[in-house]
């Protein structure tokens, strides 16, 4: 769905949200960042409702069809925050730490599952203490799932 709408000409708000959907696809497609299925499973709820051409407002519709889903992206960016946010310091990490091994002559990949497995649980443990103390009332938290 995604590709299919970077040909169409919609408004900068709906065509960026639907773009940002690839952060939440690449999330429970990378193997590195070890989602459990159950936060995957809460992921794919949520994007299951932009697959789904017979949404609130229908997506053959010109140009509105897609605003529900662009609203309701919004709304799972908000509800997912914490969740993207560690994800994308995940991957900078990853990056970052890459070259840097490359800069001192290092290979890599050499203990890559032990530097990443260190970061991971570092993000994964703060992700989840942050959805923990949102969802335990200590903090306003949408339930989407």
């Amino acid at each position: 769905m995604i590709s299919e709408t970077q040909d169409l000409n919609l408004p900068s708000f709906v065509s960026e949200r639907l773009l940002k959907l690839r952060i939440l696809l690449n999330m429970i497609r990378d193997d590195e960042w070890h989602l459990t299925s159950s936060e995957k499973k809460n992921i794919r709820a949520a994007l299951y409702y932009f697959v789904d051409p017979e949404d609130f407002i229908p997506d053959h519709i010109p140009i509105m069809g897609f605003l529900d889903d662009a609203m309701y992206a919004e709304i799972v960016f908000k509800e997912l925050k914490s969740e993207i946010k560690m994800y994308q310091e995940f991957c900078q990490f990853r990056i970052a730490e890459a070259n840097r091994r490359r800069e001192k002559a290092l290979d890599p990949h050499a203990g890559r599952e032990d530097w990443i497995a260190d970061k991971r649980e570092v993000l994964h443990a703060r992700m989840r203490e942050r959805r923990l103390l949102k969802s335990s009332g200590r903090g306003l938290r949408m339930r989407l799932f």
